[in-house]
């Protein structure tokens, strides 16, 4: 390999040496030495260069041309032409040009460059001319460096997202190439699976390439898919364009277009897309959509859809009118662009009916309740925590709704006002006091989606502030293995009304019924505040118990108790000094006792005195085996009873019934999988003939030490295998990401990046994983206890509910191109399968083929599509359906 300058030996020719002693002589470059072989040669040149007194000719190159090739370099004075041959490589300012055999005509600075044949007469090394960007493959190309003309035959370059294929292609000085009996493809193969051909084309680079008339061949086959001219989009990034729709015709809606519009590349930030879906019965949708990212900012987007509607024809039995909204929007703030404030939402408001009649998957199908949030969050100096949030959630079943506008909360970072700010040998127990602030406020509707928007929603809003101050001793070591900690608490709630009940003595309608007396209530505006308090304390300990093995496989076992005694005590904050509770006369007489403040959104001080003694003891259950896996302990731990506790308590300001229920509860997870969880209630106290407690223990009545209320039992178990976790597929490119993935990749993406991943990420296919599958199931059981006729010999009742839910998805790799996947479950209640869904993928290379089958259910429909694969020509494909309204 060696570099010379084209410049040196230009001069000389230009400058004319005719006293060479033979002027056919040829130099031969070597590949070993990096010099031209004739000495006496190159001193006869440098002797020429000293006496020549000519200038620079003005047809000389604007800067030095480094070259290279491994066989050899011939200079053929006579000809005024440079040959190089086997894998050459020219470089001259943007430009480069490989190939086997390179022809340099100085005289015409023109390069003429094809490949070599091989031992069967096949050409090999074809010249590749790249500049800037742009590269471009073929048999044979000429090109002039000075007039940056070129003329290149058989030619294969890739154009931004596609490729374009020419017999004869010229390139202009302009960059503009002119392109004559050529195809476009996106396909990258040297003999594409499918391309549009052409007599003539004209590529402007970083615009677009425009084609004569042009006709579809797939397969080297003609088809009658022909177009008087060709515009396709070769500007790279962001393009505005029309957003071709799909056709065909519903049973229930008529012939229609869907999802066509326009889409507006405004930026590499931002962009905005608009379609709507149109019905020959009279159903449309429109459905704007917004995508923005700004690097080391934020990213989101905005998805907004309008719909009516309208199943069969109108004025017939089967019509059906439905108008539905829906409104997404996300947004992610990237953690290093405010590290002390953040601003995010995730907002999904959408009519009951959205997800019936046009859901934008499966999963949003499958979905009842919706939530949204839309939250500021921000800390001053590390201490004190602002945090502002907008909330909604909605069922779309019973159609109730419930908005927070705004929630606010306010919190300061626990803090030690006895503590010196240096802290110089060991604490004190008062050092150890620590204070801390918290605020809450919240202004909140709940109502129907059908009344969200009536004009007196203000008067069904409910607002407050909390305020809560806790001082909290810490724990304070007794006897060495006793830990103490006693607390104080006190809240207070402002309200801005309160709500005065009475017995009004008229007469109302109820479902047209007359209903003579009612209870009124009137609103009275004003400040309001209701304060309590409270005073905790409790003492700990922890012990532990081991058992070990010398044989086996278990090699210990180990118990772990943590025994606590809680004490509590509040005064009757429904004592009338307080002024918290009030008293109304019903019909009967009767005195009821109430609150102003029961259904504000903080409730009210609680009601009667507590001085209440608790009881807690759990347990923890765990044991070593041996284990080949850990190469330095040799064992394992397994977690055979995570937790089981045993609690109960004693009242001491009750004037009876002051002996809590006895509650035993426990969890644990077996085999990593299995989840099980467990609760039962136990009551001390007998029950008098019409069901009540009485005062009386059930031992003194019926000799048993508590009567049972309920228990229940939830066991889950969610298995995912697949030939990953069974490591049947160790080779797995473990650089690929899914879809899914790549929006977290990194902030630097443009907003239709984003958006393209928005759109595609139920759709992706990973090749990766030959086959997975995933089960879910969930068994609750719940036994409830229902006494009667008191005292002796309950007549008992066993409310028993068990509820069992399965489901179960799944994809395999039938070939390295067929993919099947399914998605299913079973109502063990009905005893039938719940929504079933089955996924036929087809790889063809570039082009790709789905299908979707739901065979049953509300959502009953198929889905067949064939389609090019590239963003480009993606509106190029065939779609069939029968869609889900049309049943």
């Amino acid at each position: 390999m060696f570099r010379i300058s084209l410049l040196v030996i230009y001069i000389l020719i230009s400058a004319g040496f005719a006293g060479a002693q033979n002027d056919s002589t040829t130099f031969e470059a070597s590949p070993d030495t990096n010099l031209i072989k004739s000495d006496s040669l190159i001193s006869s040149l440098k002797n020429k260069i000293a006496d020549t007194t000519l200038g620079i000719s003005p047809n000389a190159l604007e800067s030095t041309v480094a070259y290279k090739a491994e066989d050899s370099i011939k200079i053929d004075m006579r000809t005024k032409k440079v040959f190089m041959y086997k894998k050459n490589e020219i470089k001259y300012q943007d430009i480069t040009l490989t190939g086997g055999f390179v022809e340099i005509e100085l005289t015409t600075n023109e390069i003429y460059a094809t490949g070599i044949p091989d031992s069967i007469g096949d050409l090999t090394e074809l010249p590749v001319f790249t500049l800037a960007d742009d590269s471009f493959e073929s048999e044979s190309m000429r090109y002039n460096y000075k007039s940056k003309k070129g003329l290149v035959e058989k030619v294969m370059t890739e154009d931004a997202e596609g490729f374009l294929h020419g017999e004869l292609v010229k390139k202009m000085p302009n960059d503009v190439t002119n392109v004559f009996e050529g195809s476009y493809t996106t396909c990258e193969l040297d003999h594409p699976h499918f391309a549009f051909e052409f007599k003539k084309a004209k590529v402007i680079p970083e615009n677009k390439i425009v084609t004569g008339p042009a006709y579809m061949v797939i397969e080297d086959v003609p088809t009658p898919l022909v177009i008087p001219f060709g515009l396709f989009p070769n500007k790279k990034g962001q393009r505005s364009g029309i957003v071709i729709p799909t056709w065909g015709e519903s049973t229930n809606r008529g012939f229609y277009f869907e999802n066509g519009g326009y889409y507006f590349g405004i930026s590499d930030y931002l962009d905005f897309k608009i379609v709507g879906d149109i019905y020959t019965l009279g159903s449309w949708a429109v459905k704007p959509s917004v995508n923005y990212r700004k690097r080391y900012k934020y990213n989101g987007y905005f998805n907004l859809i309008y719909a009516d509607n309208k199943l069969g024809e109108e004025g017939t039995e089967s019509f059906s009118r439905t108008k539905t909204y829906g409104i997404t929007w996300r947004h992610n703030q990237d953690p290093k662009a405010r590290p002390r404030s953040k601003f995010s939402s995730n907002v999904n408001i959408k009519s009951s009916e959205q997800s019936k009649f046009n859901p934008v998957s499966s999963n949003e199908y499958l979905s009842n309740t919706f939530q949204s949030s839309i939250s500021y969050s921000t800390n001053f100096a590390d201490k004190y925590f602002l945090n502002l949030s907008l909330n909604h959630s909605q069922n779309t079943i019973t159609h109730e709704v419930s908005l927070s506008l705004p929630t606010v909360s306010f919190n300061v970072n626990r803090f030690y006002p006895l503590r010196a700010k240096k802290v110089v040998g060991k604490l004190s127990w008062y050092e150890n006091i620590s204070v801390n602030y918290s605020m809450a406020a919240d202004n909140r509707i709940d109502t129907y989606d059908s009344l969200l928007f009536d004009s007196d929603i203000t008067k069904k809003m409910r607002n407050g502030m909390k305020h809560n101050i806790s001082i909290s001793s810490g724990s304070i070591k007794l006897l060495k293995y006793l830990v103490w900690s006693n607390s104080v608490n006190y809240t207070e709630r402002w309200y801005s009304q309160q709500h005065v009940k009475n017995w009004l003595n008229d007469t109302i309608y109820e479902d047209d019924v007359p209903v003579f007396g009612y209870e009124g209530t009137d609103t009275i505006y004003g400040f309001n505040a209701v304060r309590d308090f409270n005073f905790s304390s409790s003492l700990s300990t922890t012990m532990y118990g081991m058992y070990t093995y010398t044989k086996g496989p278990v090699k210990a076992i180990r118990h772990v108790i943590k025994p606590s005694v809680g004490f509590s005590m509040r005064p009757d904050f429904g004592a009338p000094g307080w002024g918290y509770y009030r008293y109304y006369i019903n019909e009967q007489g009767d005195r009821i006792k109430y609150s102003p403040y029961d259904d504000m959104i903080y409730g009210s001080a609680p009601d009667g005195r507590s001085g209440a003694l608790t009881f807690r003891l759990s347990n923890n259950l765990e044991m070593k085996v041996k284990s080949r896996k850990d190469t330095i302990t040799g064992m394992k731990k397994v977690v055979l009873i995570e937790d089981l506790s045993i609690g109960t308590g004693y009242d001491f300001a009750r004037d009876s019934l002051n002996m809590n229920n006895l509650t035993i509860s426990g969890r644990t997870t077996l085999f990593k999988q299995l989840r099980i969880n467990y609760a039962s209630s136990f009551n001390p106290y007998a029950l008098d003939s019409n069901g009540r407690k009485i005062n009386k223990f059930e031992w003194d009545v019926n000799k048993k030490l508590f009567r049972p209320e309920n228990h229940s039992w939830r066991m889950g178990i969610s298995w995912k295998i697949s030939s990953e976790t069974l490591g049947k597929n160790k080779n797995k490119d473990k650089n690929k990401k899914s879809l899914a993935e790549q929006p977290r990749e990194s902030s630097a993406g443009t907003a239709q990046e984003l958006a393209d991943v928005n759109e595609n990420i139920e759709g992706f296919v990973d090749w990766n994983v030959p086959w997975s599958l995933n089960l879910s199931y969930d068994f609750n059981y719940t036994l409830t206890y229902k006494y009667a006729n008191g005292y002796w010999n309950y007549d008992i009742t066993k409310d028993k509910k068990l509820i069992q839910t399965l489901s179960f998805s799944g994809d395999v790799n039938i070939t390295s191109k067929w993919k099947f996947g399914f998605r299913s479950g079973y109502n063990f209640e009905s005893k039938e399968l719940t929504y079933t869904s089955i996924d036929v993928y087809r790889d063809l290379h570039c082009w790709e083929m789905r299908f979707n089958w739901i065979p049953y259910g509300f959502r009953q429909s198929w889905n067949f599509s064939i389609n090019i694969k590239s963003s480009l020509l993606q509106d190029l494909k065939l779609d069939k359906k029968k869609d889900f309204r049309d049943y």
